[in-house]
C-alpha cells in the first residue's frame, strides 16, 4: 500500500527562529493542506505538508513528541531530528483541537508500533541464544567424553551455559571421571586385578559406563538436532528478510523510474496550485464579502434597535407634552383669572385710593379750620 493520507487539515504554517529560537518564521504566504501520512511498510507516521512543490513540513511522528496548545487558534511541537520547532496557526479552534486529537492518536499508535518491533526483536533474539547454546554443546561428542586431550577443558565451559545444556551437564561428572581417573588407570586396575575376584565386578562396571554413555549421547543428540531445528528456523527468518530486502529493492527501482515523470507531475502540481491559489483567492475574497455582508446585517440590526428606542422615546415625549399642554392650558386659565383678579384689585385700589385722597382732603380742611380757630381766639 505504501504511505497513504489519513487525515488532512488547513493551516498556516511556522518555524522557529534559527538564531533567536524565540520568534516564528512564516514558511506559508497563505494557508496550506497539512496531513498526516501513515506509511503500512514500515509502521511510520508523518505529519507532511506542501507549498507548491517544496517540503514546508516533514515531520515523523515518535513517542516522546508533545503538540502544545498555545492559544485558542495555534499549536506547536518539536522535532529533534529536523532540529527545529514547527507551528500551525488554524481558522478556528475547533480545526486546532481536532489537530491536537490526532496527533496524540497517532503518537500512541507509534509508541505502540516500538513496542511491538522491540518484542519482535526479543523474540526473534531468543533463538539466537539457543542457537549459541547448541554450539557450546556440539563439541561434547562421544570422542569428547571418551577423553581426548584436544576436549579435557570442555567440560569447565559448558558447567557455566545455558540451563537448555542440562543433558552436557548430566555428562560432565562422568567426563570428569574419565580426565581425572583416566581410562589407562581403570586399566592399570585392571591387570593388577586378578581375574577371578575383579572380573564381575569391573563387567558390571563397564556396563554401567556404557549405559551412562548411550544416555547421554541420547541427550546430545536431542540437543543437536534441537539447535538444527534453530538453524533452520534462522535460515527461514533469513529468507524472509531476503525476500524483503528484495521487495525494498524492487519498489526503489520502481520509485527511481517514478522519478522520470517528475517533471510531467511537477507541471500538473504547478497547474494544480496556480488553480488552488486562484479559488484560494476566490473563497478568500467571498469570505470577506461575507464578512462584510455579517457587519451590514449587524449595523441594520443595530439600527432597527436604535430606531426602535428612538420610536419609544417619541411616544413617550409626544405623551409628556400632551401633558405639558394640558398643564400649560390650566396655567393659562389661572394667569387668566389672576389677571381678573389683579384688574378687580387695581381698581378696588384706585377707588380706595380716591376715597382716602378725599378723607385727606377733608382732614385738611378741618385741619386748617382748626388752625384758623385758633389762631382767632
Amino acid at each position: 500500500m505504501g504511505e497513504q493520507p489519513i487525515y488532512s487539515t488547513r493551516a498556516h504554517v511556522f518555524q522557529i527562529d534559527p538564531n533567536t529560537k524565540k520568534n516564528w518564521v512564516p514558511t506559508s504566504k497563505h494557508a496550506v493542506t497539512v496531513s498526516y501520512f501513515y506509511d503500512s511498510t514500515r509502521n511510520v507516521y508523518r505529519i507532511i505538508s506542501l507549498d507548491g512543490s517544496k517540503a514546508i513540513i516533514n515531520s515523523t511522528i515518535t513517542p516522546n513528541m508533545t503538540f502544545t496548545k498555545t492559544s485558542q487558534k495555534f499549536g506547536q511541537w518539536a522535532d529533534s531530528r529536523a532540529n527545529t520547532v514547527y507551528g500551525l496557526g488554524f481558522s478556528s479552534e475547533h480545526h486546532l483541537v481536532k489537530f491536537a486529537e490526532k496527533f496524540a492518536e497517532f503518537k500512541e499508535a507509534a509508541r505502540l508500533a516500538k513496542e511491538k518491533s522491540q518484542e519482535k526483536m526479543e523474540l526473534t533474539s531468543t533463538p539466537s541464544q539457543e542457537s549459541a547454546a547448541g554450539d557450546i554443546q556440539s563439541p561434547l561428542t562421544p570422542e569428547s567424553i571418551n577423553g581426548t586431550d584436544d576436549e579435557r577443558a570442555t567440560p569447565d565451559v559448558t558447567q557455566n551455559s545455558e540451563p537448555r545444556a542440562e543433558p552436557t551437564q548430566n555428562a560432565l561428572p562422568f567426563t570428569h571421571r574419565l580426565v581425572k581417573g583416566g581410562v589407562p588407570t581403570i586399566l592399570t586396575h585392571m591387570h593388577l586385578a586378578s581375574p577371578n575376584q575383579e572380573g564381575s565386578t569391573i563387567s558390571k562396571h563397564w556396563e554401567a559406563e556404557l549405559a551412562a554413555l548411550k544416555g547421554n549421547n541420547a541427550k546430545l543428540t536431542a540437543a543437536l538436532l534441537e539447535s538444527t531445528a534453530n538453524v533452520k528456523q534462522w535460515k527461514q527468518q533469513l529468507a524472509a528478510y531476503q525476500e524483503e530486502a528484495e521487495r525494498l529493492h524492487k519498489r526503489v527501482t520502481e520509485l527511481e523510474c517514478m522519478s522520470g515523470q517528475a517533471n510531467v507531475i511537477k507541471s500538473h502540481k504547478t497547474e494544480l496550485n496556480q488553480t488552488i491559489e486562484e479559488l484560494e483567492s476566490t473563497l478568500k475574497a467571498k469570505e470577506e464579502e461575507i464578512e462584510r455582508l455579517k457587519e451590514e446585517v449587524d449595523n441594520a440590526h443595530q439600527l432597527q434597535a436604535q430606531r426602535d428606542s428612538l420610536t419609544q422615546k417619541l411616544q413617550e415625549t409626544e405623551t409628556r407634552n400632551k401633558d405639558l399642554e394640558v398643564q400649560l392650558s390650566e396655567l393659562e386659565q389661572r394667569l387668566e383669572s389672576s389677571q381678573m383678579e389683579q384688574e378687580a384689585f387695581r381698581k378696588n385700589l384706585k377707588t380706595l385710593l380716591e376715597i382716602l385722597d378725599g378723607k385727606i382732603f377733608e382732614l385738611t380742611e378741618l385741619r386748617d379750620n382748626l388752625a384758623k380757630l385758633i389762631e382767632c381766639s
